[in-house]
């Protein structure tokens, strides 16, 4: 796994907590002392978390830090799980290939690796990150309609909608922590699930199963909310400073 992995892990829970407010300033260079970094994998951290909506652009190099509140995360959620159910539905209707239902079947078997690892620290949680990412990202990408793709696309941007913006254990309190195992678990079990569907050409339960899966994604974020001070009803006010 890439340090640059851990550091978007990072850098997503800064912001989910708090510790970069609403309507702070980020630039790379503070950024990068902060964390005991290079420039370059901070660089590549804001441009992506301003990719999933966590961020938004402000002048050269620098972002602000946007409000957002648990029903926005929660809406975009629901919402992903319609748009990959209907491409898991198109997916299993066309028959997926060889080599994409073996690249889902690498993803599976990481996932396990992940779980039979032990603890689950920052370190796990990046690699279950990326890995949930590109199995939802292979699922999509496989599904041959563009304006389902590009909606998807619009979807991610909003904070925390994308499947590979997990909430990770740091922010879930210890007394919570084995219910969040839980949650990765039985996504471990959809997954399986999911790939068995699509082997098997059953449009209507890939559908169903891909909607159910984002259920997941909404627990997680449920079993963090009570740490992430931005997890309010309401945004929270915008901040001042920079970083």
């Amino acid at each position: 796994m890439a340090r640059g992995d851990e550091i978007i892990l990072t850098l997503r829970e800064l912001i989910a907590t708090g510790a970069f407010a609403p309507g702070q300033r980020l630039a790379e260079i503070p950024v990068a002392a902060r964390l005991g970094v290079s420039r370059t994998p901070v660089r590549r951290a804001l441009a992506l978390l301003a990719g999933e909506g966590l961020l938004a652009p402000a002048g050269a190099r620098g972002y602000l830090v946007r409000a957002f509140s648990f029903k926005d995360i929660i809406d975009a959620i629901e919402v992903r799980g319609l748009i990959e159910g209907m491409a898991a539905r198109l997916v299993a209707e066309a028959g997926p290939s060889d080599a994409m239902l073996a690249k889902l079947e690498a993803c599976i078997a990481e996932g396990q690796d992940i779980l039979d690892g032990g603890e689950l620290d920052a370190q796990a949680d990046a690699r279950w990150a990326t890995m949930n990412g590109r199995f939802h990202a292979l699922i999509v990408g496989a599904c041959g309609n563009k304006a389902l793709i590009e909606a998807l696309a619009r979807n991610d941007k909003l904070p925390f909608a994308a499947a590979g913006a997990l909430a990770g254990a740091e922010l879930v309190e210890p007394e919570l922590r084995e219910q969040r195992r839980d949650v990765l678990r039985h996504a471990q079990v959809q997954h399986r699930a999911i790939v068995d569907s699509l082997h098997g050409r059953k449009s209507a339960r890939a559908e169903a199963l891909m909607r159910e899966h984002a259920l997941q994604a909404a627990r997680n974020i449920e079993l963090a909310r009570r740490a992430i001070p931005n997890l309010a009803d309401e945004p929270p006010r915008a901040a001042k400073g920079a970083a």
